[in-house]
């Protein structure tokens, strides 16, 4: 006996379609496509890139307009503006009247030198001065004297030519009447031009005499005016031998020992006046052609900001640095009194910063290690998430800015920190 299966008995049963599997299917569609807009762009500076870099590597600086200032940030030692330095006039022996740090006045005596050298000098001179002052008494007698000699004689000669004249007259009048002899007459005539000849020569003579008198009178005259300033110049040094403060303020390091033994020119001591300072100011080589007396520099104190002014440039260069003296000024700009900065200490290392130049309305730009690549002429703009290589042109730099000359606009930013990690790339992509 056959027995059937079920198989008649089983019925195919169709399953239905459902609408959530459509909505489900056309949502994950949907974010597909939007995942697609969202990353297409990012993929499509992927492809334009040639490198990637993260942006924590990098520093962004925005490019602006502003007033330009290129300084120079240095530190500045502070001394004081005057510091007088004393020398020994003379060997001898010194005696200090004052210690270090003492409070002096101007004209007050510091020290004292004993040179009996200078001392018995200045007397052999005084002597000497003296006994040229009698010379001189004496030449002024005798030319006197002298003279009185010479205008006798020439009187004397004077007198006879008188009487000559009229022994003369006399003889022409007795020629005339035969009473004296043609010798006679002309012997008359003889004495006559004979005196003239000795009057004339007697009054020469004193002439010449008085010249030659006076010549002796200032010869003797210059001796001793010579003499009387050598004499001034020792009463000088014995005066010099005692030391007196030139400034107020305090003494400085004693260079020598109470009542040591001091060569000529040899250094004793200083005097500090604490009432002005000045700062000593060591400037890179770089910057010494750049610099110039009188530009104007700030001087940090203490979170105060001091105006004050370049004075000096030294004209020579020692260990790739050029020394220079800043001094605080008394005046602004616009003429108004600005008082000395106070609590100032000898030595005492302060901020400064010289002012170069100034300029108005200037495109600029954060200063960075971009400026060694390509020496500034390359920069790497920001785009939409890529830096583009940019050629650039640069001008003056301070110590936080520089001036952007050209290839950049107000806005822009570029990346500041070091390229060299780029190797001339044209697009970098930064990734966050």
């Amino acid at each position: 006996m056959k027995i059937n299966d079920t198989s008649a008995q089983d019925t195919i049963i169709t399953a239905k379609k459902s609408s959530k599997n459509y909505l489900l299917g056309g949502l994950l569609f949907l974010v597909l496509i939007i995942a697609l807009i969202i990353l297409y762009p990012y993929f499509s500076r992927w492809s334009y890139s040639s490198m990637s870099v993260s942006a924590e590597r990098i520093r962004i600086g925005t490019v602006k307009r502003g007033d330009f200032v290129r300084d120079l940030s240095i530190q500045g030692r502070v001394v004081a503006a005057i510091s007088p330095k004393l020398y020994s006039p003379a060997q001898g022996t010194i005696t200090f009247l004052v210690d270090a740090g003492d409070s002096v006045l101007q004209g007050q005596t510091l020290a004292t030198i004993d040179s009996p050298e200078l001392s018995n000098q200045l007397k052999q001179e005084q002597s000497t001065l003296q006994r040229l002052q009698f010379e001189l008494d004496r030449q002024r007698i005798q030319s006197k004297k002298q003279a009185l000699e010479n205008q006798k004689s020439s009187d004397l000669a004077k007198v006879a030519l008188t009487a000559a004249d009229r022994e003369k007259r006399r003889a022409d009048q007795a020629y005339k009447s035969h009473t004296i002899s043609q010798i006679d007459f002309e012997k008359a005539q003889d004495d006559l031009e004979n005196a003239k000849l000795i009057h004339k020569h007697a009054v020469n003579d004193a002439k010449l005499n008085i010249e030659s008198l006076e010549f002796e009178v200032q010869t003797k005259q210059l001796q001793v005016d010579r003499q009387a300033l050598q004499v001034d110049d020792l009463t000088r040094q014995v005066v010099d031998l005692t030391l007196l403060s030139p400034v107020n303020g305090i003494v400085g390091n004693l260079a020598v020992e109470q009542k040591n033994q001091v060569s000529k020119n040899q250094s004793i001591m200083s005097v500090v006046d604490l009432t002005e300072f000045e700062l000593d100011v060591d400037i890179p080589e770089s910057y010494a052609d750049d610099l110039a007396i009188g530009m104007l520099a700030e001087v940090n104190l203490n979170g105060q900001i001091h105006q004050a002014i370049l004075v000096t440039i030294s004209p020579e260069i020692e260990n790739n640095q050029v020394t220079g003296r800043v001094r605080f000024a008394k005046t602004d700009e616009q003429g108004n009194t600005l008082s000395a900065p106070s609590g100032l200490r000898q030595n005492q290392r302060l901020t400064t910063r010289i002012l170069m130049e100034r300029k108005q309305d200037v495109l600029m730009v954060e200063r960075g290690q971009f400026l060694q690549s390509a020496n500034g002429s390359i920069a790497y703009v920001l785009q939409d998430g890529l830096a583009i290589r940019t050629p650039i042109k640069t001008g003056a730099r301070s110590l936080s800015v520089v001036e952007v000359l050209d290839g950049l606009s107000k806005g822009q930013q570029i990346i500041i920190s070091a390229t060299d990690q780029f190797d001339g790339a044209n697009t970098v992509l930064i990734s966050q």
